[in-house]
């Protein structure tokens, strides 16, 4: 943040009835909304209420405190998330919420479907063999698994692992957004036709997306094959691998800016 965007910062925070700011990290840790910018990791809002006013009576927006990391920011989604009953998926024998793994300050983010049978024992997304494959392709440019980000549009399986249903979609992807919005990566991959179509809000085929690059909620989005796929289609691999190549490239590209 320069000098007249932090300026117009405070005087934002000013006539919301914020009086200062604070660097102590006692202040900084709560956590009672995510804050706009949830990698902050230094000047926390510091939201002291004048005489007679109580926290609660302000308007949400001048309630806001930063936290103080990505890490605490996903935390604090997932606490919203809770044993979630928002959608029908948890009366169709859902085990466990999969929210998501990975470092939180990611550059490469890798957004798949949903949970499969081995996700939603473990509560971990690609896990299974899937997961392994995918593990491999990570590995393959010279990257670990804990270096990336992995989720998925929506947290809960679908039984038999049908496609998530429209209203599911609805009403579990904005908790992909926050994610996308609190790590902040450079680069996403879709992983599959569902991941793909339901990011950029289109019927193309896969076989159209991948090999492409789009914006997407500031990052570059590249769709590709999901490895479940290529363990049916073991010929897509290379297709793949000229998709992640594109990857390695625009995250090089990204991190000399």
């Amino acid at each position: 943040m320069n000098r007249d965007q932090l300026a117009e910062h405070l005087k934002f925070a000013a006539e919301l009835g914020i009086d200062g700011v604070t660097r102590d990290p006692a202040w900084r840790a709560r956590a009672d909304v995510v804050a706009a910018d949830p990698r902050a990791d230094g000047v926390g809002a510091d939201p002291r209420v004048r005489p007679g006013t109580t926290h609660e009576s302000l308007p949400a927006a001048a309630r806001v405190v930063f936290l103080a990391n990505a890490a605490e920011a996903l935390a604090a989604v997932r606490a919203e998330i809770g044993d979630c009953t928002r959608c029908k998926l948890h009366t169709l024998g859902r085990r466990h919420i999969v929210f998501g793994v990975g470092n939180p300050n990611a550059d490469l983010m890798f957004v798949g479907e949903a949970p499969g049978a081995d996700e939603d024992v473990q509560g971990i997304p690609f896990v299974g063999r899937a997961g392994q494959l995918l593990t491999k392709i990570i590995e393959a440019i010279e990257l670990k698994r804990d270096d990336v980000y992995i989720a998925n549009v929506i947290k809960c399986r679908p039984p038999q692992n049908r496609n998530p249903e429209p209203d599911e979609v609805e009403t579990c992807e904005p908790f992909l957004f926050q994610q996308i919005d609190i790590i902040k990566p450079k680069v996403i991959v879709a992983l599959g036709k569902f991941g793909a179509q339901t990011l950029l809000r289109t019927l193309d085929p896969i076989s159209r997306l991948r090999g492409r690059v789009f914006e997407y909620r500031g990052a570059k989005l590249i769709p590709t094959f999901h490895p479940a796929y290529l363990l049916r289609n073991p010929s897509s691999k290379r297709e793949v691998w000229e998709d992640m190549k594109l990857v390695r490239t625009l995250l090089k590209e990204e991190g000399k800016r």
